[in-house]
């Protein structure tokens, strides 16, 4: 089973009313959500570790799971609210405003996380949880308790608005990186991680110095590339799509990658050390498959298994 460790939140999405007037629709969303999410709809054992309140929208988020054949036996629920982020949209692309104080996914503490994890094999973190405390040192903890004999992705999504103290914040997400094999970065990201004008294959020998062996390189429009250790590059083009808008479309995205190397049999540490140019290749074209079909639809609506 691959465990996506991470965020649960609604995504308060712009709709206008029946009135006119600006609504907003609430849809299950958060980073490591859709990737869960997304995981159980093409048909691979997952499940979701993450603070899931009792109210009304941690109902929606735990139905949405169980209609998605993720397993929830790793949520921790408590009374706390369920964080809210207000979508716009602009041109299809998304912008975000939060509401997550003392919320049941950000007041995770490291305590709460599980001594043993049967029949995981895989462990996937990312989005606002790595920066928002307590829950991102809860995150750190968990990496550290259980990551060493299983395969590791990491996806920063790094948002520099929710960064209070810089210095902790890289120091946490630096050790996390040398835990893990798989980075997934955006441009952006990349350039936040290393800051600098050097290309991206030159800032390549920084990243695999830390201890990955694969990162995963997102450039929007330019597509997708990948490196390995060995200075392999791999590159992908985005699939053609009639974007509706892109959220959610980097989680699916990381999904499928997931998805490939699980059916394949790559999804191990000593598989993933190994992995050729041609199945790193076939990881990126279905994440890219994967995410055409996302930003091709309204809110994160990742496909089935079927829809590929």
């Amino acid at each position: 089973m691959i465990l996506c460790c991470g965020e649960a939140l609604i995504d308060m999405i712009a709709q206008p009313t029946v009135s006119g007037e600006q609504g907003f629709v609430p849809h299950s969303g958060g980073a490591i959500f859709n990737t869960a999410i997304a995981l159980g709809r093409l048909g691979v054992q997952t499940g979701l570790l993450t603070g899931l309140s009792t109210d009304m929208f941690g109902q929606q988020l735990m139905a949405s799971l169980q209609a998605s054949h993720v397993a929830t036996n790793q949520t921790i629920r408590s009374d706390r609210p369920t964080t809210l982020a207000f979508v716009q949209l602009q041109n299809g692309h998304a912008t975000y405003s939060f509401v997550d104080e003392n919320s049941a996914a950000r007041m995770l503490q490291p305590e709460d996380m599980p001594d043993q994890l049967p029949g995981v094999s895989a462990l996937c973190f990312g989005g606002i949880s790595l920066a928002c405390e307590p829950c991102a040192d809860a995150y750190a903890a968990l990496l550290e308790r259980h990551g060493a004999d299983r395969a590791v992705m990491l996806d920063p999504n790094i948002r520099p608005g929710f960064i209070k103290d810089q210095t902790r914040y890289r120091t946490r997400l630096n050790r996390m990186i040398a835990q893990a094999d798989i980075i997934k970065v955006s441009d952006e990201d990349l350039d936040w991680i290393i800051p600098g004008t050097e290309s991206h294959a030159d800032k390549m020998p920084v990243l695999f110095q830390a201890g990955p062996t694969i990162v995963i390189v997102t450039k929007g429009g330019d597509g997708a590339t990948g490196y390995l250790a060995n200075g392999t590059e791999v590159s992908v083009p985005v699939q053609k799509a009639e974007v509706v808008d892109t959220v959610g479309a980097g989680d699916t995205f990381n999904a499928g990658v997931l998805a490939r190397f699980s059916q394949a049999g790559h999804l191990n540490k000593k598989a993933l050390r190994s992995l050729s140019a041609d199945n790193l290749r076939a990881a990126l074209e279905f994440g890219a498959q994967v995410a055409a079909i996302t930003v091709a639809r309204a809110g994160a609506n990742p496909p089935w298994a079927h829809e590929i």
